[in-house]
């Protein structure tokens, strides 16, 4: 079992009305109607992302610290730390 954490950037789309939810260190993104939605697909996106990088052993960024990123967002959007579990039966 593996767990990676990496900070993820959520923004208020006004034309669209919904939540996007970028990756900065993966440059994956996905987005949700409304931010509950936005950070459970965030965790969706994350894991499926890292489940090809197990399965087929591709490289990837380390994520960059917390602070360094939230230094670099706009003040209409804000950070989260995201999770992802990969475990041997997600790989099977």
């Amino acid at each position: 079992m593996k767990t990676f954490i990496y900070p993820a950037i959520f923004i208020k789309d006004k034309e669209e009305e919904n939540i996007k939810v970028f990756f900065p260190d993966l440059d994956i993104s996905t987005d949700g109607d409304v931010v509950e939605e936005a950070y459970l697909y965030a965790k969706e996106c994350l894991k499926a992302y890292f489940i090809c990088v197990e399965k087929y052993d591709f490289e990837f960024n380390l994520p960059t610290d917390y602070e360094t990123v939230n230094k670099t967002i706009n003040k209409d959007e804000y950070l989260m730390l995201i999770d992802a579990t990969i475990t041997e039966k997600d790989l099977k």
